[in-house]
C-alpha cells in the first residue's frame, strides 16, 4: 500500500542502485517530479524527501539498500521521509516497509506511483506523465530502455520475479524518444533487462536488429550503443549492422558468460553451452576491429569443480575480452540455486575471482596498448568534459585540444600520457 505524504515536498533527492535500466527508470522519475514543480537536488541533506530506486540482483544489493535507507533516514532529526521503489520492493516489500525512515514502498518503477507516494499529483493536464524521456539529467550519454522484464529462468536469479515477463516498447515510441534524447546527447545506449528478447512479444513481431537499423536511419548524428546481449541472441544481423555502420553502432558489446563449463551452465539453467558462446564471440571479433568486449562471470557456483573453473579460464584466455565483471556466487533468497548442495568455501571463490580478474586485466592492457597512436570517434563526459569515451568503450582523459571541440561526436588522437596511460587529443 502506498501512503502519500500530506505535505508536498519541494526538494527531492534520488538515489539509484543497480543496473542501467534502473538508472533510466530513475531519470523518468526525475523528469515527472520536475514537471510537477519539484526540484531534484544532489545532496540528501538539502532534500525534503528521498526516493531510492532499489536493486535486488544479489543478497549484497539488499544489504546495501537497508544500510543506505537507515543512514539517510536519520538525517533531519529522523524526519526525512524515504520512498523505496524498484526491484527489491517486488520480493521484500514488507521487510523494507519496516525499516526506520521508510514512509512509502512503491511496487516496481512506475514514475507516477512514486510521485503519488510523495503527494505530488498533477495539477494540470500538462503535468500528466509523459510517454518519453526528454533528456538525462547530466552526462553526454543517455540511456534508452527498449524493453523490461525477462522470460528466462536462471536458477540463481530473482529478476524475473522482480521485473516480470519481457515487455517490449513499440518501435515508434522508441524512435520518438531517441529523437528527443538526440537533441541533448550525442550517444544513446539501448538498455533493458534482457534486450535480446526485444520484439518477441510484439504483434507483428520485430527484431532487435530491425529496431537498431531503424534508429540508425531515423536518428542521425548520434552514436548508438547496445548494452548487454546474450550470445544466443547475438545474430549475424546485429554483427553486420555493427560492422557496416561506420562506428554509429558502437563497436562494443557486453556478452554474459557466467561459466565456461557446460556442467555449471546446466546447473545455472543458462540457454547456451560453452562452444556456442565461443562461436558467436569469435564471429563478432572477426567482423569488428577494434572491439570492446565485456562479460560477466559467476565463480564458485555450487558444485563448481577445479576442472569447471579451469574450463572457464581457458575459454576466457581464448577470447579478446577487454573487461570482466566477476561475481563470487552468493545465495539469493527465493531462487532454486539456494537449495543446491556442494557449497564452495569463500577462500576458493576469492582465489578464482582474483585469477580471472588478473587474466582479463592483462587483456585490457594489451587492448589499450594496441589503440595507442590511432584515431577514434569519442564523446566527452564528466562535469568538465574531462573524459573521452571511444566506441570500443575505452575511457581516458581528454586534453584541452579535444575539449575545445565541443560535446558532440568528435575524432580524437589516442596518445600516451607519458606514464603508461592514454589521453585523447584533438585531431590535427
Amino acid at each position: 500500500m502506498i501512503t502519500p505524504h500530506t505535505r508536498r515536498p519541494r526538494r527531492i533527492y534520488l538515489h539509484t542502485f543497480g543496473c542501467r535500466a534502473n538508472q533510466y527508470d530513475t531519470e523518468r522519475m526525475r523528469q515527472l517530479l520536475e514537471l510537477r514543480g519539484c526540484e531534484t537536488v544532489d545532496d540528501p541533506g538539502l532534500a525534503d524527501a528521498v526516493v531510492v530506486n532499489s536493486c535486488t540482483v544479489t543478497g549484497n544489493a539488499d544489504s546495501e539498500l537497508r544500510r543506505y535507507v537507515r543512514r539517510v533516514g536519520r538525517r533531519g532529526d529522523g524526519a526525512l521521509p524515504v520512498v523505496v521503489a524498484g526491484c527489491a520492493t517486488a520480493v521484500a516489500a514488507e521487510s523494507i516497509r519496516g525499516l526506520d525512515g521508510v514512509s512509502a514502498v512503491v511496487p516496481g518503477q512506475d514514475p507516477e506511483a512514486v510521485a503519488n507516494s510523495l503527494g505530488v499529483f498533477p495539477r494540470t493536464a500538462a503535468e500528466m506523465a509523459p510517454a518519453t524521456l526528454d533528456r538525462a539529467e547530466r552526462g553526454t550519454r543517455a540511456w534508452l530502455k527498449v524493453q523490461d522484464g525477462c522470460d528466462l529462468n536462471c536458477s540463481y536469479c530473482i529478476i524475473r520475479v522482480a521485473r516480470g515477463r519481457s515487455r517490449s516498447r513499440s518501435p515508434d515510441e522508441i524512435v520518438a524518444e531517441a529523437q528527443r534524447l538526440a537533441e541533448h546527447h550525442p550517444e544513446i545506449s539501448l538498455t533493458g533487462i534482457h534486450i535480446g528478447l526485444y520484439g518477441k512479444d510484439s504483434k507483428p513481431r520485430v527484431t532487435l536488429a530491425a529496431l537498431v537499423e531503424t534508429l540508425l536511419e531515423r536518428v542521425p548524428d548520434v552514436r548508438f550503443r547496445i548494452g548487454s546481449l546474450e550470445c544466443n541472441q547475438l545474430d549475424d544481423a546485429i554483427i553486420d549492422l555493427m560492422a557496416d555502420s561506420d562506428g554509429r553502432l558502437a563497436p562494443h558489446l557486453h556478452v554474459p558468460l557466467q561459466s565456461g563449463s557446460d556442467a555449471v551452465l546446466r546447473g545455472m539453467r543458462r540457454a547456451y553451452r560453452a562452444e556456442r558462446y565461443r562461436a558467436r564471440v569469435e564471429r563478432l571479433a572477426e567482423r569488428i576491429v577494434p572491439l570492446g568486449l565485456g562479460t560477466d562471470v559467476i565463480v564458485g557456483f555450487p558444485g563448481e569443480t577445479d576442472g569447471d573453473h579451469r574450463r572457464t579460464v581457458e575459454l576466457i584466455e581464448s577470447l579478446p575480452f577487454t573487461y570482466v565483471h566477476v561475481f563470487p556466487y552468493s545465495d539469493r533468497s527465493g531462487t532454486d540455486a539456494e537449495d543446491l548442495p556442494d557449497r564452495l568455501p569463500e577462500r576458493v571463490k576469492t582465489e578464482r575471482s582474483r585469477e580471472i580478474r588478473a587474466l582479463v586485466g592483462d587483456k585490457a592492457r594489451a587492448h589499450r596498448r594496441a589503440r595507442l597512436g590511432t584515431l577514434a570517434r569519442v564523446v566527452l563526459e564528466g562535469d568538465a568534459d574531462e573524459v573521452a569515451v571511444t566506441g570500443d568503450y575505452l575511457k581516458m582523459p581528454a586534453l584541452d585540444s579535444l575539449r575545445a571541440l565541443g560535446r558532440r561526436l568528435r575524432t580524437a588522437r589516442i596518445e600516451s600520457d607519458g606514464n603508461g596511460g592514454l589521453v585523447a587529443a584533438g585531431e590535427g
